[in-house]
């Protein structure tokens, strides 16, 4: 719009970065529901915070019982439901925070505007691989059910499809692994990019970390 001017702040990424001691990074994990994000997305926060990152964990239910409440699952909803939160993380990146998203995000459309939005230099694409049926098993909220009634309209993977990301950075298997050896995978990857200067060079220790049961 025309008549929106945009102020420019006089604190210099770089000045944030300083001040942070980290570089500011959005780790966007993709997936059916009950395939695991949320699951490891706490247990990625968690590790992080611990390590002393300044982290914050964008969820999808979450977002859709604040921010986003007035959208539905239409394709339209959907797509603005990611830009919302694009839009979000974008601003908490340039703040100097890691953001870890969480969203089932089942388009490519929608991915590859996450992807523009925060800037792909700052940005890593998680697909969390796991079949339906393993998903449907587990049904740890109970929606494949209330979808397969047709109580859910629009349920990705039921009545509605889920493109698997062509290219992400990272493809942890929640049907193969372990919560703890899948949450490792994801650490060994986003923790150097989180430190450019200083290569992880130990063997990330995740027990104790009270992660168990079903992934969700």
């Amino acid at each position: 719009m025309k008549h929106l001017y945009p102020f420019y702040s006089k604190v210099r990424p770089e000045q944030r970065k300083d001040m942070m001691q980290q570089e500011p990074w959005l780790i966007w994990l993709t997936g059916l529901s009950g395939s695991g994000k949320s699951t490891l997305a706490v247990g990625l926060e968690h590790y992080l915070f611990q390590k002393g990152y300044k982290v914050y964990l964008l969820d999808g239910d979450n977002m859709r019982s604040g921010l986003n409440s007035d959208l539905g699952f239409t394709r339209q909803d959907r797509k603005e439901n990611v830009r919302r939160v694009s839009e979000v993380a974008k601003l908490m990146l340039d703040a100097g925070l890691v953001v870890i998203g969480a969203f089932i995000s089942p388009y490519e459309v929608e991915r590859a505007l996450v992807r523009e939005t925060v800037g792909s230099d700052r940005y890593t694409e998680v697909y969390i691989n796991c079949p339906l049926q393993v998903c449907e098993q587990r049904d740890v909220k109970g929606l494949y059910d209330k979808a397969q009634r047709g109580l859910i309209p629009a349920f990705t993977g039921v009545s509605a499809p889920y493109e698997v990301p062509a290219a992400p950075d990272v493809i942890v298997k929640t049907a193969e692994e372990s919560v703890e050896d899948s949450l490792r995978k994801l650490i060994e990857v986003v923790e150097p990019l989180l430190v450019k200067q200083q290569q992880v060079k130990h063997k990330p220790d995740v027990r104790g970390m009270g992660i168990t049961g079903a992934a969700s």
